[in-house]
């Protein structure tokens, strides 16, 4: 009866064994491209959503953010996810304005300068933005906005005279075009190269957020900074449609659920912590402008509406839907 009853206990410890072992083989495990380094609120909520969506799958899903770009580069992240290369990618939307004018309309300058504005900008916007990508094999999951954008250099401006020749960083077609128009020379830099592209006299100015000014310590190579809030851009995370798909039906649900989350908590991170990185400028010794020159302020304003007139040609009926649909 022992011989039995032992060789009873071992079968089951065996198959205890076995089904633990089959368990964590079937756990998903995908890797997230993160484009922000550690610290940064957009990494923080992308790792947020990670771990919400570990907890609620009971870690049939696993999720391993790679923050910093170290993965994939801003123009590589979309491609990267559309072929499988990386489950999950978080990218600025409007870097894919080449590919659809549809993805830059957040960065039509001076279109949506509050929260509120920019919150009603992408309701309205986005169905027709996940029309895209569903077309291209991606989901998009949840998108989160940086703070306002607006202006750094190392000498004082006034007017637009004061840009013409500056050498003035650049991160998508909008802001390109943004240079162009206010005489400066863009330049495409990542947020990474930002520091040497000014220690190297690549640039000399730049538009960007207060997060991305915090980020990399824009008081050590600007001394100026002018809060002309042009426009609020975002992020999104998009993720391979295939792999998406692939997962059991609760694994779906949660990852949508944990996205929800994301990107509430992402709307209000972004729009709580504005005012206090505006102060960690000046308090490390910038010149902080909490407004333009008026003479610069109508200079741009021009800009402002050169360039919603060529996106709505661009964009053509659905950039007519999205603009009827916003201000209404």
């Amino acid at each position: 009866m022992k011989t039995r009853a032992l060789r009873f206990g071992l079968s089951a410890l065996a198959c205890v064994i076995s089904l633990s072992a089959f368990n964590a083989q079937a756990a998903d495990k995908w890797n997230m491209t993160v484009e922000n380094p550690e610290g940064n609120s957009i990494t923080e909520v992308a790792k947020d959503f990670a771990k919400n969506v570990a907890e609620a799958t009971n870690n049939d899903l696993q999720i391993r953010v790679h923050s910093n770009s170290v993965l994939f580069k801003r123009p590589e992240v979309k491609r990267a996810v559309q072929t499988g290369q990386v489950q999950l990618g978080d990218v600025l939307m409007s870097v894919l304005g080449n590919e659809d004018p549809i993805f830059e309309v957040d960065s039509v300058p001076f279109l949506a300068r509050s929260y509120p504005e920019a919150r009603k900008l992408w309701e309205a916007s986005r169905s027709l933005v996940e029309e895209r990508l569903e077309k291209q094999g991606i989901k998009l999951l949840y998108a989160m906005p940086w703070s306002p954008q607006s202006i750094y250099t190392q000498k004082p401006v006034s007017s637009m005279e004061d840009f013409k020749g500056m050498k003035f960083r650049a991160y998508n077609p909008a802001t390109s075009r943004m240079a162009e128009l206010m005489g400066a020379v863009p330049t495409v830099i990542n947020v990474a190269e930002i520091p040497q592209a000014f220690s190297t006299g690549m640039i000399n100015g730049m538009l960007t957020s207060p997060t991305t000014g915090v980020d990399t310590q824009a008081w050590d190579f600007v001394e100026h900074y002018y809060d002309v809030q042009a426009f609020i851009p975002k992020n999104f995370v998009i993720v391979n449609a295939r792999a998406f798909k692939r997962l059991p039906e609760a694994s779906q649900k949660a990852v949508l659920e944990a996205a929800a989350k994301a990107e509430a908590q992402g709307w209000e991170a972004a729009e709580s912590e504005t005012a206090q990185l505006v102060k960690t400028l000046g308090d490390n010794g910038m010149d902080v402008h909490a407004k333009a020159p008026a003479e610069l302020e109508a200079g741009l304003g021009k800009i402002g509406q050169t360039m919603t007139e060529e996106w709505l040609k661009k964009a053509g009926s659905d950039g007519q839907k999205i603009i009827g649909a916003y201000q209404n």
